[in-house]
């Protein structure tokens, strides 16, 4: 299982790194896209959980609390993914203006808003049993709490503001902002003294968690590919029928 898995997991990056090469090249239509990192990443997701919860074996020193890892971390794969996606396509809209940039900026705000959340919650479930307390204003938990309430402004700004452009051109503005604290994020254990530990190495944990863990990262990368083409398709036909309407009002 241990030769075989990492072989596996190399397989699988590469089917990512192709469709994602055929969806920008536009070669494979955006649904089709999602459609197959969904088909690939939900029953990855099951073997991942079985990895992890079943296969693994139990932290040494934390015992059987440590599994909550195998959705804790992944799951800011999930968040970085989303944001990221944001990020590129919002400076893409302020550069060319078209409305296609801003609903691949908003589902990518969405859909990182939701692992966001699990990665917030699960940490504190996680951080109960080990520290003591649910909540602390740790560095690196205090900037990931700042990330998640300018994401949170960001869909706010959305609803407030009602002429497209103009509120596709004042998100944009925040979902860059708002990815600037990203290094923050990753990098808080390191700059400052906090009780978050650093980030693990292969080299440090048992084989079993590395595969079970990188199983499950290419799992929740592949599930956020589907989820951001299926909230992308819906910003785009709601944006779409959005526009007529506001043209057809202004033009009357």
């Amino acid at each position: 299982m241990l030769t075989i898995g990492p072989i596996v997991v190399y397989l699988l990056i590469a089917f990512v790194l192709v469709t994602l090469g055929l969806r920008l090249s536009g070669r494979l239509p955006a649904g089709s896209f999602g459609s197959l990192w969904g088909v690939t990443g939900l029953p990855l997701l099951a073997v991942g959980s079985y990895l992890g919860l079943a296969w693994s074996p139990a932290d040494w020193q934390m015992g059987e609390v440590q599994r909550i890892m195998y959705v804790h971390f992944p799951s800011w794969v999930g968040t970085a993914a989303g944001f990221s996606t944001a990020l590129v396509a919002s400076v893409l809209y302020l550069a060319k203006r078209e409305p296609r940039f801003d609903y691949w900026a908003h589902a990518g705000v969405e859909v990182g808003l939701v692992f966001n959340a699990t990665g917030l919650i699960t940490g504190s479930i996680w951080g109960r049993p080990t520290w003591g307390i649910w909540w602390t204003w740790d560095p690196r938990l205090t900037s990931t709490a700042v990330m998640f309430i300018i994401f949170v402004g960001y869909l706010v700004l959305r609803a407030y503001i009602e002429e497209p452009d103009t509120r596709a051109r004042f998100t944009s503005a925040v979902a860059i902002i708002g990815f600037l604290n990203l290094p923050v994020v990753y990098f808080s254990v390191r700059w400052w003294r906090t009780l978050h530990q650093p980030q693990s190495t292969p080299e440090t944990v048992a084989p079993e968690m590395v595969l079970a863990l990188r199983t499950m990262m290419l799992a929740f990368l592949l599930v956020c590919g589907w989820m951001l083409t299926r909230r992308w398709e819906l910003a785009r036909l709601r944006g779409e029928a959005e526009r007529g309407s506001w043209e057809m009002e202004t033009a009357g």
